[in-house]
């Protein structure tokens, strides 16, 4: 079966296991998705994640991370820009989620990026996700 949005099903995944209160998941690897992990892991909201390789395109396995007393780190994350609709925002326009509590995931020229790095880079590009 092919998957039109690979962003989305990962994001679902973690918000499913997060809800669920898993200690892992495994998604499907892809360039994307593990600029996403990369950026979660870098601001805090996951522990880790590692490439599983296997006959077909890999599995990317997350590692979930919450508070010291179990409390959900991740409360929130909104797929943005979609397959149909696409959301390409400038520096200067990146949103900033909970007054820059939360962050943007932005794919930009550099590669994928938070919103921080963006700002320090002072380069936009399409606004992947929220989380916070």
């Amino acid at each position: 079966m092919s998957m039109s949005d690979p962003i989305a099903d990962m994001l679902t995944r973690i918000r499913n296991a997060l809800r669920s209160r898993h200690k892992v998941v495994n998604v499907r690897a892809s360039k994307i998705c593990q600029g996403l992990c990369r950026v979660l892991k870098s601001e805090g909201y996951i522990d880790d994640f590692q490439r599983i390789e296997d006959q077909k395109q890999g599995m990317l396995r997350i590692y979930l991370k919450y508070g010291p007393m179990g409390e959900d780190v991740v409360t929130q994350v909104d797929r943005v820009s979609k397959p149909g609709c696409r959301v390409y925002k400038s520096v200067g326009d990146l949103p900033r989620p909970l007054n820059g509590l939360g962050v943007s995931i932005v794919s930009t020229s550099h590669g994928v990026l938070s919103d921080r790095e963006c700002r320090e880079k002072n380069v936009g590009g399409e606004v992947l996700a929220v989380v916070s």
